[in-house]
């Protein structure tokens, strides 16, 4: 046996140290851990901590250790606000159909009927006062330029599809 020397006791002390540290650190994460509370949550590992979901209220909190120990922030429930819009939208509908059941109630409406003339629609031909003319309007030169520009340019597409053909006909030959 080797006698114990200062120098192997300060080793012996110091490995005593580290262990004692180690175990330390290993009693406080368990102390500051989030708290199972006898199977009230269920803890999933995520790469930033923990989720823990609350059996009893279902909310689901987002855990995560930092310099003073563990921290748990409530992930945002989407559900809570759809809930809410859908109770909104629910008393609206009771609300409408309340309003509906109850009669008309437009306003602005009125009990005598709206003359049949449509101020966009185009006159119709008058018949003269005496006699039994009908009056009917002719087109304007600006109508009748564009009608000929059309069957101008429809004649010389014909006029160019007849000369092709005659031209791919004279090749074959």
């Amino acid at each position: 046996m080797r006698p114990v020397t200062s120098s192997t006791t300060s080793w012996l002390a110091l490995a005593a140290f580290a262990a004692a540290v180690a175990i330390a650190g290993d009693l406080e994460a368990a102390q500051s851990a989030p708290d199972s509370e006898n199977g009230r949550y269920s803890m999933t590992p995520i790469p930033e901590g923990v989720l823990r979901l609350d059996t009893r209220t279902g909310t689901v909190s987002t855990c995560t250790k930092n310099g003073a120990g563990w921290a748990c922030y409530a992930v945002p429930d989407e559900r809570t606000a759809l809930d809410a819009e859908i109770g909104r939208l629910q008393a609206e509908v009771e609300r409408l159909q309340g309003q509906l059941a109850a009669g008309p109630t437009v306003s602005g409406k009125i009990d005598e009927a709206l003359p049949k003339s449509d101020p966009l629609k185009k006159a119709e031909p008058k018949a003269a006062e005496g006699e039994r003319k009908i009056e009917i309007p002719l087109p304007s030169d600006q109508d009748v330029d564009r009608v000929m520009s059309f069957l101008e340019k429809a004649w010389r597409r014909l006029i160019d599809m007849a000369n092709r053909v005659q031209k791919d006909v004279s090749g074959k030959i």
